[in-house]
C-alpha cells in the first residue's frame, strides 16, 4: 500500500510506515522566477549542444571526409558541444536544484540574480566563440577548450556566475545538516552538490598555482583541469542521485528502505572529495602520481551511492505498476538514464589504449546524467506554474534518446576493439574494412536518433514553457 501526505510543501511517497523518497518545494516570487531562469538556461545549453552534436555526427559516418573535410572545425565543434552539454548543462541544472532547496533571502536572491546573468553571457559567449577568432582547438580531458581569447573570457564570466550560485547554495547546510527526517532530502543532495562544486573550483585555482610555467599548450590544460574535472564527477553523480529519487517517487515507485538509507548514502557519496586537498598537498599537479591519485579517487569513490542507490531503485522498479499517462515520461526516462549511466560504467572495465572505447564509456555514462536531468525538468514544469508534459511525443522521447545513445556507445565500444582511435573524423579514422565501416554506421546512426531525441526534449520544453497555465497534449 502507497501512502502520500504533503509535509512542510514537499510531497511524499510512502511504503507502508516506512518514509522512502520526497518531492521538491514550490517556489515563490523572485525564487521561483530564479528557479525558471535556470531550467531555461539548461534547455538553452542543450539545444546548442545538439546543434553542434549534428555536425560532429555527420562527419564522422563512413564518407563523410567528401562533405567535412575540415577537421579543424570538426575539432571546434566538439570542444562546443562538450562544453555546452556536460558543462554549463550540468552546472545550469545543479542551479535549479539550489534554488530550490535554499530559504529565500533578499541578499541571496540579489547574489542570485547575478550570479544567473553571469551564467546566461557566458553560455552564449562560449557558443559564439566557435565563429569568432581563430585559435586552435585542444581536445584535452574534461574540459577542452578554444584557444581564443573570446572563448576564456565567456568560460571564467560562467564560472563567476556559477561560483556564485553555487555559494548561495551552501544556505542550506542548516536545514541539510540539522535534520534527518525526508524532508530535508532535497536539501541535503543540493548541499553535497555545492561542495562538490566549490571544491572543484578550490582545485582549479590550486592546480593554476602549482603548474610551472614552462608548461604550455595542450599538456597544459590537461594538468589544469584534470583535477576539477575528476571532483565534478562527484558533484554530477550526486545530482543524478537526486533526479533518480524524485522520478522514482513521482512515477508511482515505492522504494525500500526509509529516508535514513538514502541520507547517508548521500554523504557516503559526496565523502571521497574531502580528499582533494589531501592530493593537491601531497603531489605537485604536473606529476603523474597526483594524475593516478585523482583516477582511483574517482574509479573506487565514484560508484560508493550511486551503485546502491540504482540497486534500491531497480527493485523498486520491478515491483511497481506499470506508470499512468502522467507518469510515463517520467518512468521511461529514469529506466533509459540508468540503462545508459551503469552501461558506461561496464564498458569503462574494457578501455585498454586511446580508442574509441573511451568516449562510448564516458558517453554512456555522461548521458545518462544528462537522461536524469531531462526527467527532472519535466518533472519541474508543473511545480513552475507550466503544463505537464504528456501525449505521444512525450511518451517516446526517452526511448528515442535512450536507444540512439545506446547505439551510439556500442558502435564506438566495437569499434575501439577493432583499433579506430578517439578524436578522429572523415579518412583518418582509417575504416577500412567493412566491420569497422559498419560498426561506425551503427554508432553514426545512434548518434543521429540521439541527436533527434534532444532536440525533442528541447521542443518539448519549449512548447510547455509557451503555456503558463493548463495541460498540454504534446503529441
Amino acid at each position: 500500500m502507497i501512502n502520500h501526505a504533503i509535509v512542510g510543501g514537499y510531497a511524499i511517497v510512502s511504503k507502508m510506515n516506512d518514509e522512502a523518497v520526497i518531492g521538491l518545494n514550490a517556489p515563490e516570487g523572485g525564487q521561483r522566477a530564479l528557479t525558471l531562469r535556470w531550467l531555461q538556461l539548461g534547455v538553452l545549453a542543450l539545444g546548442l549542444a545538439g546543434l553542434f552534436a549534428l555536425l560532429l555526427v555527420l562527419s564522422r559516418m563512413p564518407g563523410s571526409e567528401r562533405f567535412f573535410p575540415w577537421v579543424d572545425f570538426f575539432r571546434t565543434a566538439l570542444v562546443v558541444h562538450v562544453d555546452q552539454s556536460v558543462l554549463i548543462w550540468f552546472l545550469a541544472m545543479s542551479g535549479v536544484v539550489w534554488c530550490l532547496t535554499m530559504t529565500p533571502r533578499p541578499h541571496l536572491l540579489k547574489l542570485q540574480r547575478a550570479a544567473y546573468l553571469f551564467a546566461l553571457t557566458g553560455t552564449l559567449g562560449v557558443a559564439l566563440s566557435a565563429f569568432v577568432g581563430d585559435g586552435a582547438p585542444l581536445m584535452n580531458n574534461y574540459l577542452p577548450v578554444l584557444q581564443r581569447p573570446v572563448f576564456f573570457l565567456m568560460l571564467g564570466v560562467f564560472t563567476v556566475g556559477i561560483a556564485a550560485q553555487a555559494l548561495a547554495g551552501l544556505s542550506t547546510t542548516r536545514r541539510s545538516l540539522g535534520f534527518s527526517g525526508v524532508t530535508h532530502l532535497p536539501s541535503l543532495a543540493a548541499w553535497t552538490v555545492s561542495l562538490a562544486v566549490l571544491m572543484a573550483l578550490m582545485a582549479l585555482v590550486t592546480a593554476w598555482v602549482q603548474i610551472p610555467a614552462e608548461v604550455n599548450g595542450q599538456g597544459y590544460y590537461e594538468y589544469l583541469f584534470w583535477g576539477p574535472g575528476h571532483t565534478l564527477q562527484f558533484a554530477y553523480t550526486q545530482l543524478l542521485i537526486l533526479a533518480w529519487l524524485l522520478l522514482a517517487a513521482h512515477s508511482g515507485v515505492s522504494l525500500p528502505g526509509d529516508s535514513r538509507w538514502y541520507r547517508w548514502l548521500l554523504l557516503i557519496g559526496i565523502s571521497p572529495v574531502l580528499l582533494v586537498p589531501l592530493i593537491y598537498l601531497s603531489y605537485e599537479t604536473v606529476s603523474l602520481e597526483s594524475r593516478t591519485a585523482f583516477t582511483r579517487l574517482m574509479q573506487y569513490g565514484g560508484g560508493l551511492a550511486v551503485t546502491p542507490v540504482g540497486l534500491l531503485i531497480l527493485l523498486g522498479l520491478i515491483k511497481s505498476a506499470r506508470a499512468d499517462e502522467m507518469a510515463r515520461p517520467l518512468r521511461r526516462t529514469l529506466w533509459m538514464s540508468m540503462l545508459l549511466f551503469f552501461s558506461g560504467g561496464a564498458i569503462a572495465l574494457f578501455i585498454t589504449g586511446v580508442n574509441t572505447i573511451i568516449p562510448a564509456h564516458y558517453h554512456g555514462s555522461i548521458v545518462g546524467v544528462t537522461m536524469g536531468l531531462m526527467g527532472l525538468a519535466y518533472l519541474l514544469l508543473p511545480k513552475l506554474g507550466y503544463p505537464p508534459v504528456r501525449g505521444r511525443l512525450a511518451d517516446l522521447q526517452p526511448w528515442i534518446y535512450g536507444i540512439g545513445q545506446l547505439l551510439h556507445i556500442s558502435g564506438l565500444a566495437v569499434s575501439g576493439a577493432m583499433g579506430i582511435q578517439r578524436k578522429t573524423a572523415g579518412a583518418a579514422q582509417g575504416l577500412e574494412t567493412l566491420s569497422a565501416k559498419l560498426a561506425m554506421g551503427v554508432m553514426g546512426i545512434g548518434g543521429l536518433l540521439a541527436v533527434t531525441g534532444g532536440i525533442l526534449f528541447v521542443w518539448i520544453m519549449l512548447r510547455a514553457l509557451l503555456v503558463r497555465t493548463g495541460a498540454a497534449d504534446l503529441g
